[in-house]
């Protein structure tokens, strides 16, 4: 066999007709830049959405390549400021071809900009000044002229995009790292889809595994039957990266050729990335007990860290019976939840793993009682479109009580109020108009809370009761509402001490 090297390299495609999996987002990716053969076209970027390992810079680099074309990249490993994206990507993108040939007038030079999503910072554009003195600085020197990480990478991404006279590609695994995690994503991501267009991927289907699997195998000489190529694409989750990765491992422990045997030992040894459906993941889960299988549970399944924690942040005051479990997991989550957001403000640190582990944690080993019986975890109702997030009414008037911004309500607060008013709540009743009454809700908005139909009887009945317990509330002696809240304030101060004296697992 070949001398050993990265097999991910030595193997890429160099031709479209080397590609294997997502044949509808190759052929839009092929028309878009057949587009500009013929001129610039209205949208002169895409954006390529998918989980990594899939193909999506293979796909770019290798039709441009078929087209004739030179492309200029850049990665998270580049410094991708304001200045150096001017200075790599913006000048080129916005003038003739750097490689312009008369003879070929309607060559192009691709700017390809991989893993956007780590492009950390906000919008806020720098100066012409900071950016023209920052590209003129010696990278050795220590001068002040030098911008810091990501400073101006937004802002100079979205010019490149509006002014650009050559395609250019953005790749990403998560979007939502792009548009940002403050308050003001939404209008993040509408200046930037404004002027591209986003083509979202699969991961590879079993055919493409089996061909690219066949194909690498010949190349490398290796003799193969076909129990061994079912066996390593079974155990594989799509991810055509990760399928060369472990075909060269394979194949380092054996002369000319692999059997299914081989590979089983591998599989068996090795550690798997394998993508499990979110129900059946979760349930597994909770049923863990042990801090070792929830980490591997935890990364197995298809939710992002973000998503992940959500799905868990929703499921344990319904799952969990004790509440003492409870507060230990809303604990974790929100260690999670902090760490999370050092994905969004360090590119080199990527908290998004921890972040992921303390989630599953947060589901599992915080409990220590057993689960009996089977597990069924539920779809958080925050998520969904229908759901009472979207009740303006309810949103507004705990973002005026807080002082929080609607977003933060709407992502944090209410999801929170939710789960304490749901029907299987183990922490609270419908029935307890406490906290709704307190927060000046009406009853209705207390019955959205539930997640109750407006149009049940039940429903009706418990709205009339909302009233009713309101109004003797409102009839009741000043005096004797201070004493009610005072009481009640003592016995928070009690508990918060209580559990001050608790360990998180």
């Amino acid at each position: 066999m070949a001398a050993v090297s990265d097999w991910t390299e030595r193997h890429r495609p160099t031709s479209e007709s080397h590609l294997e999996g997502n044949e509808t987002q190759r052929q839009k990716i092929r028309k878009w830049l057949d587009d500009w053969k013929s001129g610039i076209p209205k949208n002169k970027a895409i954006l390529l959405v998918g989980p990594p390992g899939v193909g999506k810079t293979t796909i770019a680099r290798a039709i441009a390549q078929d087209m004739g074309w030179n492309v200029i990249e850049l990665n998270a490993s580049d410094a991708r400021n304001a200045a150096s994206i001017r200075k790599a990507a913006t000048k080129g993108a916005t003038h003739r071809s750097l490689f312009f040939n008369p003879e070929k007038n309607n060559k192009k030079t691709l700017i390809l900009i991989d893993e956007v999503d780590h492009l950390s910072g906000g919008l806020r554009a720098v100066s012409e000044a900071r950016i023209n003195d920052a590209i003129k600085v010696n990278l050795d020197s220590s001068e002040n002229g030098q911008l810091k990480g990501d400073t101006g990478g937004k802002a100079e991404l979205l010019k490149l995009l509006a002014e650009t006279k050559q395609p250019v590609i953005l790749a990403c695994n998560e979007v939502m790292g792009l548009w940002g995690k403050s308050s003001n994503w939404r209008s993040t991501r509408e200046r930037f889809q404004r002027l591209l267009v986003t083509i979202n991927f699969e991961r590879a289907s079993k055919d493409a595994l089996r061909n690219i699997a066949r194909r690498v195998l010949n190349a490398e000489g290796v003799d193969y039957d076909t129990a061994a190529i079912e066996a390593i694409v079974n155990n594989n989750p799509g991810d055509l990266r990760a399928l060369v990765r472990d075909l060269q491992v394979i194949c380092s422990s054996t002369e000319s050729s692999i059997d299914a045997t081989v590979v089983t030992e591998y599989v068996e040894t090795a550690e798997r990335d394998v993508s499990v459906e979110v129900f059946p993941g979760l349930a597994k889960l909770y049923k863990s007990n042990t801090a070792l299988d929830a980490i591997k549970l935890g990364i197995s399944i298809d939710k992002s860290p973000t998503e992940l924690l959500n799905w868990i942040h929703w499921n344990n005051p319904s799952i969990f019976t004790d509440k003492q479990a409870i507060n230990r997991g809303n604990s974790a989550l929100c260690r999670a939840s902090k760490m999370l957001m050092a994905m969004y403000e360090n590119t080199a640190h990527r908290s998004w793993y921890w972040s992921s582990q303390i989630s599953g944690l947060a589901a599992s080993v915080v409990n220590q009682q057993e689960l009996p019986g089977k597990l069924y975890p539920s779809y958080p109702n925050f998520l969904r479109r229908s759901s009472t997030q979207g009740r303006t009414t309810i949103i507004n008037r705990l973002s005026e009580i807080t002082g929080a911004s609607r977003s933060s309500v709407r992502e944090e607060l209410l999801p929170l109020l939710i789960a304490l008013h749901s029907e299987i709540s183990e922490v609270g009743r419908i029935d307890d108009f406490t906290i709704s009454i307190d927060l000046g809700l009406t009853g209705s908005e207390h019955a959205a809370l539930c997640g109750l139909p407006k149009t049940r009887k039940s429903t009706k009945e418990l709205v009339s009761r909302f009233n009713l317990v309101e109004s003797e509330k409102s009839k009741l002696p000043k005096i004797q509402v201070e004493e009610d809240s005072n009481a009640n304030s003592v016995m928070q101060e009690e508990s918060q001490s209580n559990e001050g004296q608790r360990t998180l697992f």
